[in-house]
């Protein structure tokens, strides 16, 4: 067959942006393009090359694993290859792969973003840590280990169990999120570009030579010496230990999860799960989330759980990862130029992607924050398509290094609002342009300044009449986190605001049906009908009225109280006017308010306007002080209880009201203090941590039990079904 001339230059052209791509992403971990625009050069070179076979070369990414060997490292041979995936973006490839493969029992595995290393231990020992590299050949990196805290140095063999003479450890080295995010902090402050992604991250980090910043120090401090220069006012060795003890902690932060055995010896596997077993046994890091299924439908059904709660992970995950359980069927199926045929990822959304920055607004919060935004040439991120970004504030456009018609890379997770990263500093043109902060604000005109000399922040003085603060105290208010009134969005803040049919959050519950119709946003018809939205909004103002006290303290926007501070207050005090009239002493003893907070509380309550809201409020109806039963017996007092996962009859929101409204703490995190973790699917490290810790764990049942019966039947709960 003739191949066309257009179709060859498409397949060069592909494969030259692929292999810069991978030298980009894998030797110099700074990639210029994003993950999904890789996906999409590989999956349109495939294609190519599917159809017109007698063009496909040894040399093409399709027949390689890709990854070359760094220079800066000494090469690893590994014993045996390490494999590449193929990719799968939707059910219906996964079909194909699974019509392909045949009926199996299937293991699924979360697709950790990270770095993929070749951990050798003979004899229990460890002997070598390399990188994937090329598949055959890795960078050796043990030298690096030493300051790992996540790879073991021995295998835990339990006496009489075998020890194996040979045994590769597959894994991936990653970063947290949040010690991702701290990292790019820190390396953003420095003056250097961000990372893009935790994977990058991660390898930068395994890729730090430090034996050779070892060296380094050793020699300017015997230079240092031999000037008889005092070590302590040296700048090269202050700045030579500092970059040390920068490696130290990139290193030092860096997880492992194990998934896989490549060449073993003496030693007898049957299965993938039976790997994973004898690796949990040794000691060595393996994931809770595996899982082994008889179907593709029980496959799907994991793949659409952790699509749904990918977000709610520790850490960084672009896909799941289903391989043939039985080794034997592994065998018979084989292997491809690049991957095994038994194995295939399926691949989420990108949550982080790469588009064009085309100018940089700012916006105006309930606090009178301003706020720069970035406007984006719209792209597909995480499910959705995203138009604008955050920049957090003005020292945080400076900090990322961020110009106007720069490449950047920009992250959603979940419901968070997509932030920017950083730039693509390599594509840059020179016709970029820095951002300028504005100094008036951009709604009402008033002088922006910070509130403290040091703020990082400015914001806009007009509290009380600045548009854009009071729609964004009306949406506050009428969050689900706050009072919860359904129909009071963003829309309808806007419309009650500038159709002057209400002129602040006071007037909230003093509307009425004659009020809300002068508003077109409210009525319909010729003859102005009341709307559904507009019946809607009263009907939810009326349940409103009988919220919680600590949904009203929510509700006020006082700076640094949120829904769990909110709920310290309401339990403190027993109405509006006690929090009113406080000193900032009579906070002393409400948990979680330091004196930051109790300034800030009497501050508020000093302004006469705010008070001017309160009595709006009281007039409208709403209930300003607690109901006798509006706590219930506060049979969890003094208890430290942590949600993880996901719970079927508690929101988020509700299962920490359920706590708080009975005395207790509803923590965020699992501690030797914790006294009780209630686990759900989908649960993370916090459950790993409360086993470690020998903290009580309650499934949902037992969370019921917790709440309606006490701590001591659920501690008997717990120690009844502990297996």
């Amino acid at each position: 067959m003739s191949i066309p001339k257009t179709v060859r230059e498409r397949r060069d052209q592909l494969v030259t942006l692929i292999e810069q791509a991978r030298t980009n992403y894998y030797q110099h971990d700074k990639p210029t393009i994003s993950d999904a625009e890789y996906d999409v050069a590989f999956q349109d070179l495939t294609e190519i090359e599917n159809k017109y076979p007698e063009i496909i070369t040894a040399d093409s990414p399709t027949q390689s694993v890709g990854g070359e060997v760094a220079k800066d490292f000494g090469e690893f041979e590994h014993p045996s290859k390490m494999w590449s995936l193929d990719n799968v973006f939707d059910l219906d490839e996964l079909d194909a792969w699974f019509k392909r493969v045949g009926a199996h029992d299937f293991l699924c595995e979360l697709k950790i973003d990270g770095l993929a290393i070749n951990a050798v231990y003979r004899n229990g020992e460890l002997e070598s840590v390399a990188t994937r590299g090329s598949g055959s050949v890795g960078e050796n990196v043990t030298a690096n280990v030493d300051y790992m805290n996540c790879v073991p140095r021995k295998l835990d063999i339990t006496p009489g169990s075998s020890i194996p003479e040979l045994i590769e450890v597959r894994g991936e080295v990653y970063y947290s999120l949040a010690d991702f995010d701290a990292l790019n902090l820190e390396v953003t402050a420095a003056g250097r570009t961000a990372f893009a992604n935790p994977r990058n991250a991660a390898a930068g980090a395994l890729r730090l030579r430090i034996d050779k910043r070892i060296e380094s120090l050793e020699t300017a401090k015997q230079k240092a010496q031999e000037k008889e220069t005092d070590l302590r006012s040296s700048t090269s060795v202050s700045r030579k230990q500092q970059d040390f003890d920068e490696a130290v902690r990139s290193l030092g932060r860096l997880g492992l999860i194990v998934h896989g055995i490549g060449i073993h010896e003496g030693l007898e596997i049957k299965a993938q799960s039976h790997a994973y077993e004898l690796l949990k046994q040794w000691g060595l890091p393996t994931s809770e989330r595996v899982k082994v299924v008889k179907s593709a439908q029980e496959v799907a059904d994991y793949i659409s759980y952790f699509g749904e709660h990918r977000h709610e992970l520790e850490h960084d995950i672009d896909g799941v990862v289903i391989k043939v359980d039985d080794l034997n069927e592994q065998d018979e199926l084989g292997y491809t130029a690049r991957a095994p045929r038994w194995a295939v990822a399926y691949k989420y959304p990108p949550t982080v992607v790469r588009t064009k920055l085309l100018g940089i607004g700012v916006q105006v919060g309930r606090t009178g924050r301003v706020t720069p935004r970035a406007q984006v040439d719209p792209v597909l991120v995480a499910g959705s398509t995203v138009s604008f970004a955050t920049l957090h504030n003005g020292f945080e456009v400076q900090r990322k290094g961020v110009l106007i018609g720069d490449m950047v890379f920009i992250r959603k997770a979940g419901d968070v609002i997509p932030e920017i990263l950083g730039p693509v500093v390599e594509v840059r043109t020179g016709n970029e342009n820095p951002f300028v902060m504005p100094t008036k604000c951009p709604e009402c005109g008033s002088k922006l300044a910070p509130e403290k000399e040091d703020d990082a922040d400015i914001r806009c003085p007009n509290s009380r009449s600045c548009p854009a603060q009071l729609r964004g105290r009306l949406e506050h208010l009428g969050s689900r986190a706050v009072l919860d009134i359904e129909g009071l969005g963003e829309k309808a803040a806007r419309a009650l605001l500038e159709d002057r049919v209400i002129e602040d959050e006071g007037d909230l519950f003093l509307l009425t049906e004659e009020k809300l119709q002068a508003s077109d946003f409210f009525v319909k018809g010729a003859d102005r009908e009341l709307a559904e939205n507009a019946k809607l909004l009263l009907a939810q103002l009326e349940v409103a009225r009988t919220k919680p006290l600590w949904r009203v303290v929510a509700a006020m926007s006082m700076r640094h109280v949120g829904p769990p501070t909110a709920q310290a207050l309401a339990r403190a005090f027993p109405s509006i006017d006690a929090l009113a009239n406080a000193k900032p002493e009579d906070f002393a003893e409400v948990e979680g308010v330091g004196a930051v907070i109790a300034a800030a509380i009497v501050e508020w309550f000093s302004e006469p306007w705010h008070r001017e809201i309160i009595e709006k409020w009281r007039a409208g109806g709403l209930v300003l002080e607690s109901a006798q039963t509006e706590t219930g017996p506060q049979t969890l007092a003094g208890l430290s209880v942590v949600v993880t996962g996901t719970l079927e009859g508690f929101s988020r929101e509700g299962a920490s009201e359920a706590i708080t409204s009975r005395g207790g703490k509803s923590a965020s995190s699992v501690s030797i203090k914790t006294d009780f973790v209630v686990v759900g699917p989908g649960a993370g490290s916090k459950a790993t941590k409360a086993q470690e810790l020998g903290r009580p764990i309650l499934d949902e049942a037992g969370f019921v039990v917790l709440l309606e019966q006490g701590p001591e039947a659920a501690l008997a709960y717990a120690a009844a079904n502990s297996n």
